[in-house]
């Protein structure tokens, strides 16, 4: 733990072998993914036929690319849109809650927070039956009680919307009840002593403080909810998002065209992490000094 201290040779050899096997064993596959995106092969495998750009571009017969296939794109857009809707409930709610958390003193506050913590542990698949089951039977009861069609209850992208949205914004909880609670309140107080509004504070003061949290936790889940599978099945109906997209074509067999798309993921995963890392120190050090 010392770095002063001398370390024998096989201690620094295994220290190193270990740090390379660890690394090796995230990335390599990420690799041969993007590498195979590029292969001039009918199938996302070993040997290499040549370098191609046609599971990007190509829109002939035979080899459909990712810009020319339309379901692709289409179930992109769904995805892009499901994650937007849920971004917006899971901050919005995320910032409620938080406040709740970290401001409120009331009998039981100590169980609500653990309770809302059950979603995490709570498996996907099982989140998504039990959602499934639970509105199904609330328009099945709707529609024989008051002949009412709730069809934002059946399988859809609404459900699918409030499946992710029910786990997604503990995660946001957690973030901006994490920035929250290491807030000065005498800077509130001092800006109410002054004639301030309640509503001006938080819009002057509070918010701008929480800024790097809410945007961070809005990247979180963003990215969780289009990448999430397990209870996006449970709840999908005839709009499917691109992962459920992308399993039902590998159980028809692989194709480097979704290699092609994993290379746009990651690319697009990699480069939103990049600018979070740039932006959030400069963001919290500004947040801090005002």
């Amino acid at each position: 733990m010392i770095h002063s201290l001398p370390r024998a040779p096989w201690l620094r050899v295994a220290t190193w072998g270990y740090a390379a096997a660890f690394f090796a064993f995230l990335f390599l596959p990420l690799a041969v993914v993007a590498v195979f995106a590029f292969n001039d092969a009918a199938y996302p495998a070993p040997p290499w036929r040549g370098f191609t750009l046609d599971w990007f571009v190509s829109r002939g017969a035979g080899r459909t690319g990712v810009f020319g296939d339309a379901a692709l794109l289409r179930s992109l857009w769904t995805s892009a849109v499901v994650a937007a809707w849920v971004t917006v409930l899971a901050v919005a709610v995320g910032t409620t809650n938080a406040f709740l958390i970290e401001r409120a003193r009331f009998r039981g506050k100590e169980a609500l927070s653990l309770v809302m913590l059950v979603p995490l542990v709570i498996p996907g698949v099982i989140l998504g039956i039990s959602i499934l089951a639970f509105a199904s039977r609330i328009a099945q009861f709707a529609d024989d009680a008051f002949g009412l069609e709730l069809e934002w209850l059946r399988p859809g992208l609404p459900l699918v919307v409030l499946g992710q949205f029910s786990y997604i914004v503990s995660i946001a909880t957690l973030t901006i009840a994490a920035r929250l609670k290491r807030f000065d309140t005498t800077l509130e107080e001092a800006a109410w002593n002054l004639g301030a509004s309640r509503a001006a504070v938080l819009r002057t003061i509070t918010l701008p403080y929480l800024k790097p949290a809410l945007v961070g936790a809005g990247a979180i889940s963003f990215l969780m909810s289009f990448e999430n599978f397990n209870t996006t099945l449970m709840l999908v109906g005839s709009e499917p998002p691109l992962t459920i997209l992308m399993y039902g074509r590998m159980r028809e067999g692989a194709s480097p065209v979704l290699n092609a798309v994993s290379v746009f993921l990651m690319l697009g995963s990699a480069g939103l992490a990049l600018l979070l890392m740039r932006r959030g120190p400069r963001a919290g050090r500004a947040a801090d000094e005002s």
